[in-house]
């Protein structure tokens, strides 16, 4: 998150009370992440607080949001715990703010967990899965928009600011990619809708009877329909690696695709190609954050990530030739 576009406390008043939700008494402008303005919000209704999240969308068009909006109010009408999007008067969850899309959702409870364990990975494990089922019903489709055809259109772009190193590394990476997108076992993968971007920073945990419970997770802006898996490894690419080093992080590997397998049992296949996506996600994130770094917009508010983190994840990944069960099995 991040601020591109102002917004005034009265424009924001205004939006809140079109959509029946009280009258604005703070704003805040937030300074994580990189692709959107957001703003959290609070409001006065019947005596009562509530928060909320206004989204202005600086690189999606009005085209592609009903999918993202949508997809979030099915989600939350079948129990999975994300923000639910608000609609006005004629029903309309894409809404319009300085000519940009925007969006309206529930502010979720507690914060985020940057260091998790593995009582943290066992109840994403969980939810992750059970959020993929649920999006089998959805009736839109959208492709994912940073996957394999954005990868080979961007890594040309990116090439010209890279160390020889790193452009051999990038390039046969991407190559490995398409040979691997090619194969039958890859098209054969269970399908759906994912969030692509769910990192510990996009899930929030509350504090109950003093252990930490996931309230929920948000941000599904980058979300597609792609394979599941690939949703599976961006996860475990955050969730499971040490900071540090990028290394695989090996007990909360295991507690993380005990406690998704025990919902949604991972195909043979997908246990077979699961090293593959691991290198995918890895790519994926390194690259555009080398596309973030290297072609930059300004914001106010902008805060870059390090894409060496994920350059790190990719050498690990791509070294690594350990299978499915030594991936999943505590060190």
């Amino acid at each position: 998150m991040a601020v591109y576009t102002e917004v005034s406390f009265s424009e924001a008043g205004a939006l809140l009370q079109e959509l029946g939700l009280g009258e604005l008494e703070s704003m805040q402008g937030c300074a994580g992440g990189i692709e959107n303005t957001n703003y959290f919000v609070s409001t006065r209704q019947g005596g009562q607080p509530h928060e909320y999240v206004l989204t202005l969308f600086e690189r999606l068009g009005f085209e592609h949001l009903p999918f993202y909006l949508k997809l979030m109010k099915h989600l939350a009408q079948r129990g999975i715990a994300v923000p639910e999007p608000h609609a006005n008067a004629r029903g309309e969850l894409v809404l319009s703010v300085r000519g940009k899309p925007a969006a309206v959702v529930d502010k979720l409870r507690g914060a985020s967990e940057l260091k998790p364990g593995p009582v943290h990975c066992a109840q994403m494990g969980a939810m992750l899965a059970k959020m993929h089922l649920a999006g089998r019903d959805f009736p839109l489709r959208q492709p994912n928009l940073r996957g394999l055809s954005w990868w080979n259109d961007t890594v040309p772009e990116v090439l010209p600011h890279l160390t020889d190193s790193q452009k051999t590394l990038i390039t046969q990476e991407l190559a490995y990619q398409n040979q691997v997108a090619n194969l039958t076992s890859y098209a054969a993968l269970p399908r759906g809708p994912i969030h692509a971007d769910l990192f510990c920073n996009n899930a929030m945990f509350d504090t109950v009877a003093g252990q930490p419970v996931l309230s929920g997770v948000f941000d599904f802006y980058f979300a597609g329909v792609d394979n599941w898996l690939f949703d599976l490894a961006v996860c475990l690419n955050d969730w499971c690696i040490d900071q540090e080093s990028g290394a695989h992080h090996g007990v909360n590997a295991h507690h993380f695709l005990a406690a998704y397998d025990a919902v949604r049992p991972l195909q043979a296949a997908e246990k077979a190609l699961l090293p593959a996506l691991l290198r995918a996600g890895a790519l994926r994130f390194w690259l555009s954050r080398l596309w973030d770094l290297y072609l930059p917009r300004q914001a106010s508010m902008l805060q870059a990530h390090d894409p060496g983190h994920f350059e790190r994840v990719l050498r690990h990944r791509a070294s690594d030739i350990r299978d499915y069960a030594a991936l999943e099995a505590q060190p």
